[in-house]
């Protein structure tokens, strides 16, 4: 449902339930919005269910159907995006609101990925958000690649600033500027620093979490005495990554170098992690960059070593933002909504009371609570839905178009007979159900929620392996990244991965780490080749 539809939908009933007299005209193109519409009418979930025979009430939001994944991708996953409450869209044209549920979902993503810093030495600090456009301008790459995409600011407090100042897009260049005061002697080093915040980059073309104008993300800065220390740290961080992806995200990851062409301004090498969404596109969910010496020359990031020689100093930079909420979406999200991994989701449990009439509920609401807090007491994240006067079948869609991973079901046989239904997200109706006792209830739920964990990941990886081809040549090339991935050796150079480009829209999305150890012909060209890189459409 578009929002425009929405509100005058809601519109138009307001008009209707209070105001005494409407023109008949006015009347008329109402009813017939209203036949219209049909069940694109929001109704209040929380209104009581009418009596049998009464007429019956408009299906709310969360009960429409959405949108076949297999049909329509795109809208699919834009709905699943307003719908479970991820986020909105703002005022500001490609800039996102990011709802409480989405913001828990990214919590979790900062905490797991914070702890593996942390871990390896990383402290978090804060950079400002001004950056002056003269910093920009240091790093000839670097202004090259953000050129078009800097907001800059001109006025402020009703004056023309002396000096404009840009939106960080990015923060080496202010963060080069305080490791030039701060980096005096090799005792200085390394310098490992991490921040969480948001940057601004003027995208043209926009989607919720995937790109937008403004985004979440966190931004580590390293300095080291040597190269091969900033290559090891470049190299850490893609691994922490990789291991954040699949462990608790379950979405297998390529992990890989880029290509010249698809370096980050500013860098001497480019890693990143590949995955592939649910449509067979491919989606760069974090990156780490060896910047050389570049912006240590630039901004004079300079140590003396233990030979009293002055010496430039290496940077690496790596980024993982919210995009990789929308990676989990498109990975795992089916027709009936979210699908989200247990080690990430807000709430890993929501458990749902079900009862008829007061003497019911006598019984299951407490034994519902107590079942709850000591799932709670055991670490589990939950939710329990004693909302009355909403059918069970409507909290199950709900619940299921949020994602979350586990449903504890608690009626009166249930309680009777020291039991509860437990039904699993990843496997829709009785296949995922199962029944399980009170007592020790906790252990069944932590199994029930591995065992989720491990079914996503094994599913992600089976879908991927079905849909990447190792291509011989390149007419099964073509056909492969209309599809998925493609497996093809390549020659190196710039203009066979441009024509790749301009003739099939498929980018070279990483070279992986882990290559046959053999030669081939490239795909494109026919010449000698001893690389095999992953191609793909992508986002």
């Amino acid at each position: 449902m578009k929002s425009g539809e929405t509100a005058s939908s809601e519109l138009l009933h307001a008009q209707l339930g209070t105001t005494a007299f409407v023109p008949r005209i006015d009347f008329f193109w109402s009813v017939l919005l209203i036949w219209l519409i049909g069940d694109c009418t929001i109704s209040d979930p929380n209104a009581p269910s009418q009596k049998s025979g009464a007429r019956r009430a408009k299906k709310p939001m969360s009960e429409l159907k959405l949108p076949a994944r297999s049909e329509d991708f795109s809208e699919w996953y834009n709905q699943i995006v307003l719908r479970a409450e991820l986020a909105d869209y703002a005022p500001v044209r490609g800039c996102m609101i990011v709802r409480p549920y989405g913001w828990a979902l990214w919590e979790n993503i900062t905490q797991a990925l914070d702890r593996r810093f942390k871990a390896t030495g990383h402290v978090n600090a804060a950079f400002p958000l001004l950056i002056p456009r003269s910093f920009i301008e240091k790093e000839k790459s670097h202004v090259a690649g953000f050129s078009p995409e800097l907001a800059v600011v001109t006025h402020g407090g009703g004056e023309e600033l002396e000096e404009p100042l840009v939106i960080r897009p990015t923060s080496e260049t202010i963060i080069g500027h305080a490791y030039a005061k701060w980096i005096q002697s090799y005792r200085d080093l390394p310098l490992l620093i991490n921040q969480w915040n948001s940057v601004v980059r003027w995208e043209l073309r926009t989607k919720l979490f995937l790109r937008t104008l403004e985004f979440f993300w966190q931004e580590g800065h390293t300095a080291h005495a040597t190269l091969a220390e900033a290559e090891a740290e470049t190299r850490q961080m893609l691994d922490i990554y990789t291991d954040f992806a699949v462990r608790d995200a379950a979405i297998p990851v390529i992990p890989g170098r880029k290509s010249a062409a698809e370096r980050f301004a500013g860098a001497d090498e480019t890693y990143s992690i590949e995955a592939m969404m649910g449509d067979g596109k491919a989606l760069q969910a974090g990156t780490s960059h060896n910047l050389g010496q570049n912006f240590a020359k630039a901004f004079e990031i300079r140590y003396l070593d233990q030979t009293g020689a002055l010496q430039y100093c290496w940077t690496t930079s790596w980024g993982l933002s919210t995009r990789f909420i929308g990676a989990v979406i498109m990975v795992h999200g089916d027709d009936q909504g979210l699908v989200l991994p247990p080690r990430l989701a807000p709430f890993q449990v929501v458990v749902v009371p079900i009862f008829k009439n007061d003497e019911e509920k006598a019984v299951v609401l407490p034994l519902a609570q107590k079942l709850s807090g000591t799932l709670a007491d055991s670490g589990i994240r939950l939710k329990m839905d004693s909302r009355e006067g909403i059918s069970p079948g409507f909290k199950f869609n709900d619940w299921e178009m949020r994602g979350v991973p586990l449903r504890l079901e608690l009626g009166p046989r249930d309680a009777a007979k020291g039991s509860v239904v437990l039904a699993r997200r990843d496997r829709p109706g009785r296949e995922g159900k199962s029944i399980a006792p009170q007592q020790g209830l906790e252990t069944a739920v932590r199994n029930a929620l591995e065992e989720i964990q491990k079914s996503l990941l094994d599913r992600a990886l089976d879908f991927r392996n079905k849909n990447t081809v190792t291509t011989s040549d390149y007419e099964e090339f073509k056909k492969a990244v209309q599809t998925g991935f493609a497996l093809s050796w390549w020659c190196g150079s710039a203009p066979c991965e441009e024509k790749i480009k301009e003739e099939t829209k498929a980018t070279m999305r990483c070279i992986p780490l882990e290559q046959q150890r053999r030669s081939g012909k490239c795909v494109y060209c026919g010449q000698p080749a001893i690389e095999q890189g992953i191609f793909a459409r992508a986002y």
